[in-house]
């Protein structure tokens, strides 16, 4: 459906006057030929901008800063519990200011977005992580607001990246994709970012070209697959130095590399972004570095009024400088795919965003800041012992599913709630067994019930359903409980080599929570197996999809 938001660009000042500045404008590429991923390289750009002295580059970079309005951002937002931040960066392939050039595609076309990830900064600022959100991702976009100042009715099993270009504009819609992140997370978003593709081409030639690795041939037809012939080779394979319109163009290619989709691409981007940080953070910044790359980066960027003058974005970044390269990851959400299309896998979701809005790392390490600043890993939760006379679930009915293949887990937790009182009416295996956190979904006026049910399953999602079973109250085990059993390290994970589960069929399956998804604390072990570092070897992994 048609729906719009009126992007306001000042320079440094208030989104609400809409005076001064240049304006930034998103518009689509020619038909056929895939898109930049210029944003990628925004987490980069915030940590690398931390330097010792950079005040002085305060008057200059001032007057490169653009904001937009943020006056289309949701009145029901969720509540920031987590004393780390959220950075949502979201690439645009906008055609003024020179862009036109590097891209193609036609100068008045909408603005569009197909690279957004959220870049999650722990509070005890050693630990980033940066989750990718697949462009195709079937999802809710929530009401946005329009230039008219109306709002949109919220859509159901809409293309993630079609929130960017809800209003048909030029300037695109960063306040919709905020919404529309926040909806799907549940974690607040600090701020949000939007790059364009010259600020991306520019920022890889200041620092001398990028480190990839190529495991095949490319060629222009790979690039542009509506070409007739082959054409040039564009990358010899094997590892490379890439900057300026040859790094845009690695970026964005897709067809040429692994099995031609768009989450390969992801795979391929998040290994570029990880070599950029290495490669800057291992060369250091002098004075005479640090103007050229903040000053390509801030004329790059679109923010939100939270960073919109030298003095915020530049605390921010100095927040970030003891990041660790090895601790800072790249992850894509957990997804399997719905035809042609990507669909979330849950609850696998829901526990990497728990984990997040917790922060704890995907590794498990506690990194919320506490005395002492290196995080801890956490314990797996056990649930209460049978001696515990506090714990009573007299007049509660619950059913017990095994979401996992780990043999006998049903039972032995019946076991558990028949102890405390709990009336167990039904175990059995669960419709799917790739669960990596345990659910509790419950009905209508059971709410009581079930939060007195995840006593015993503190690691547990709570889930309000239209209609649970006739108990009302159903346990979905996942291999976060597996770890309680005395046993469990005697029969096959569900995240074992082989396994088969919903979504394993099509190119691609291995992705997060498509066959199973056992996990490291309460993060499914296929988001934590398929993650990057910022210090890994780029020719690592190179299957790209």
């Amino acid at each position: 459906m048609a729906g719009s938001h009126e992007t306001m660009s000042t320079r440094g000042g208030s989104a609400r006057h809409g005076t001064g500045g240049r304006t930034v404008a998103a518009r689509s590429r020619r038909r056929g030929q895939s898109r930049a991923r210029p944003g990628l390289a925004i987490g980069t750009v915030l940590l690398v901008l931390v330097s010792a002295g950079v005040g002085w580059v305060y008057l200059r970079l001032s007057g490169n800063i653009d904001t937009f309005s943020t006056y289309g951002l949701s009145d029901n937002r969720p509540s920031g519990s987590s004393k780390g931040q959220n950075v949502l960066v979201i690439g645009s392939d906008a055609r003024t200011g020179g862009n036109s050039a590097l891209g193609g595609g036609d100068k008045n076309d909408i603005g569009r977005s197909d690279t957004a990830f959220l870049l999650h900064v722990y509070a005890d600022r050693k630990h980033a992580v940066a989750v990718s959100i697949p462009r195709d991702t079937l999802l809710e976009i929530p009401p946005c607001k329009l230039p008219d100042g109306s709002w949109t009715t919220a859509r159901s099993d809409a293309m993630f990246n079609s929130a960017f270009s809800v209003g048909q504009t030029a300037k695109g819609n960063p306040a919709c994709t905020q919404n529309t992140v926040e909806k799907l997370t549940g974690l607040r978003v600090d701020h949000t970012v939007v790059v364009d593709f010259k600020g991306f081409s520019e920022l890889t030639e200041v620092v001398g070209g990028v480190g990839v690795c190529l495991p095949q041939d490319v060629y222009q037809k790979d690039l542009n697959p509506n070409r007739t012939t082959r054409g040039k080779l564009i990358f010899a394979k094997g590892p490379q130095t890439l900057s300026g319109q040859k790094a845009l163009d690695y970026v964005r290619i897709r067809h040429g590399i692994g099995d031609g989709s768009d989450i390969g691409r992801i795979k391929r981007q998040q290994a570029f972004v990880a070599a950029l940080l290495k490669k800057v953070k291992g060369e250091g910044l002098t004075p005479t570095k640090l103007l050229p790359l903040a000053d390509a980066a801030t004329r790059s960027m679109t923010v939100d009024p939270g960073l919109g003058s030298a003095d915020k974005l530049l605390s921010f970044a100095m927040s970030l400088k003891d990041i660790d390269l090895h601790n800072t990851k790249f992850v894509t959400v957990p997804w399997r795919y719905e035809g042609s299309r990507i669909a979330i896998v849950e609850p696998d979701a829901s526990a990497l965003w728990s984990a997040l809005k917790a922060d704890r790392t995907i590794g498990g390490t506690e990194a919320g800041g506490q005395k002492g600043g290196t995080g801890t890993p956490s314990a797996s939760p056990t649930p209460t012992s049978g001696s515990d006379e506090s714990m009573s679930g007299a007049g509660i009915s619950v059913a017990v599913h095994n979401g996992t293949r780990v043999t006998g887990l049903a039972a032995r937790a019946a076991g558990v709630l028949t102890e405390h009182g709990f009336t167990v009416t039904d175990t059995a295996t669960a419709s799917a067994q790739d669960y990596g956190t345990t659910l509790i979904e419950y009905g209508p006026g059971q709410e009581a019930g079930a939060r007195a049910v995840a006593r015993l399953f503190p690691d547990a999602r709570l889930l309000a359903v239209s209609a649970a079973s006739t108990a009302g109250i159903d346990v979905i085990l996942g291999t976060s409980y597996e770890g309680d059993s005395p046993d469990s390290h005697d029969s096959p994970s569900s995240g074992a080599t082989g396994s088969e589960g919903p979504g394993s069929e099509g190119p691609g399956s291995e992705g997060s929570g498509s066959q199973g998804s056992g996990a490291t604390g309460s993060v499914p072990s296929d988001v934590t197996d398929g993650a990057r570092s910022a210090d890994d070897d780029p020719c690592s992994d190179l299957s790209y999809g």
